[in-house]
């Protein structure tokens, strides 16, 4: 019987690609379980080192600081915000190393930039203070503002527009006058001067003896009267152009500009008659912010006034970081 063969499939042999492909993971010499394990370490004492102060910095809340505040009612609402004795922070403005201008004399009316800022674990009155001031800073450097006349006017602005459109005539207007020599006669210069802000102006109010009674003293106050934003100092580094000598805002979003007096006396006229028909018209509030204002003096025994209040600080609530 002859042998029987049997004849298996041929197999190509394996190359050195499918070898390596069998072959078990990677294995680490002593060598480099050592680098391993310095590389575990480092990273331990970084943590250690860097989780703390990330911990430091989370954000606890944020302050928001509306346009046309005060810093009497900005020092208020940092008290507030970082639960510190009342008049901590008006203090820290008296005492902190703030970066003002030299015109400014230390006081930082006018460079507590409205913004919306974070508070810390670390925050302090004077820390907070010296961010405002830096954020005002660069604002102004964007706009390539310089000079502390535009944020006096700008604050003025800030004020007595009822809306920001109305803000570059109103500059004009404050520009105008004090070209004439005319005396500005801003009722938000009297509420300043008064501390308080209301909707109408006395001529008893008009004879106040201070600085800030742009009736009775021509040009600029010595400060400003609150802290503009971004409008209001872009409306008073460039005005547009305009003959304006008066203003007054007879309602919201009704404000009327001209060159002529008697004009300007029957818009007074008819403001007066509106606030005689109002029960808001009699009303005040605790903070100046764009308002209904006039220019060019009183028509009748009041008349409107910047300054009436709108709206507030928002103080919110911690949050993680």
């Amino acid at each position: 019987m002859a042998p029987h063969h049997i004849r298996l499939p041929y197999r190509a042999p394996m190359s050195d690609v499918q070898h390596a492909g069998r072959r078990p993971g990677p294995r680490f010499s002593r060598v480099g379980w050592l680098i391993l394990v310095a590389v575990l370490c480092v990273v331990v004492v970084l943590a250690v080192l860097f989780v703390p102060r990330l911990l430091r910095e989370r954000q606890y809340g944020q302050l928001t600081v509306p346009e046309g505040r005060r810093a009497s009612q900005i020092y208020a609402a940092v008290d507030q915000a970082l639960k510190v004795p009342e008049g901590t922070t008006a203090q820290a403005a008296r005492t902190a190393h703030l970066d003002l201008p030299a015109a400014a004399k230390g006081n930082p009316e006018g460079y507590l930039f409205p913004a919306t800022y974070p508070l810390r674990k670390d925050t302090t009155p004077a820390s907070l203070l010296s961010y405002m001031v830096k954020t005002a800073d660069q604002r102004l450097t964007a706009d390539r503002i310089t000079s502390y006349r535009t944020v006096v006017i700008a604050s003025i602005v800030q004020a007595e527009a009822d809306r920001p459109a109305d803000m570059g005539k109103v500059a004009r207007v404050i520009d105008n006058r004090l070209a004439k020599n005319m005396p500005l006669q801003m009722d938000s210069t009297i509420n300043y001067a008064l501390g308080r802000s209301t909707l109408r102006t006395s001529h008893a109010d008009i004879r106040t003896n201070s600085p800030y009674n742009t009736y009775k003293f021509e040009g600029l106050p010595p400060t400003p009267i609150d802290n503009p934003g971004a409008d209001a100092l872009k409306a008073a580094a460039a005005p547009p152009a305009g003959d304006w000598l008066y203003f007054v805002t007879v309602k919201p979003g009704d404000t009327r500009f001209t060159a002529d007096y008697q004009e300007h006396q029957r818009n007074v006229r008819e403001f007066n008659d509106a606030q005689k028909n109002s029960a808001s018209g009699a009303s005040t509030s605790s903070g100046p912010a764009p308002g209904g204002s006039t220019s060019g003096g009183p028509a009748s025994s009041a008349s409107a006034s910047g300054g009436s209040a709108a709206g507030g600080f928002a103080n919110s609530a911690a949050t993680g970081g």
